[in-house]
């Protein structure tokens, strides 16, 4: 069994700059709709991926979860990122995140395969 998931070049700044935009839109779309949704989307989109991970996905896992959950977490990141920035911004901006979104669930997709098979399962020894 594999420690690290397998993590392509362009993976982690592909997903961070996707979480980016999922952290500054959502709430940017959110707000006129209520501040008080804005500030919970905030606190969901950074704080539950940041509280619950996969163990040997992080190097400090704060709650062990299994490796679909944290899949689960980036996919709402990602569907967060694009539903926002259609909604918050120009429609050029849009189609840029679009890309970014398409890009990063292709370089995602080797660390994904680790997660749901070969991650070692919250608990196991």
């Amino acid at each position: 069994m594999n420690a690290r998931p397998p993590e392509p070049r362009l993976g982690p700044p592909l997903r961070f700059a996707t979480e980016l935009v999922a952290w500054v839109a959502t709430p940017w779309a959110l707000w006129s709709h209520s501040p008080v949704l804005a500030i919970l989307s905030v606190v969901v989109l950074i704080g539950l991926p940041t509280v619950f991970s996969t163990p040997g996905d992080k190097a400090q896992v704060v709650v062990p979860v299994p490796g679909w959950a944290t899949v689960a977490l980036v996919l709402l990141q990602f569907a967060a990122a694009l539903v926002s920035a259609w909604a918050a911004w120009h429609p050029a901006a849009g189609a840029a995140v679009t890309v970014l979104v398409a890009a990063a669930l292709v370089t995602e997709a080797p660390r994904w395969r680790w997660l749901l098979t070969a991650a070692p399962r919250p608990g196991a020894r």
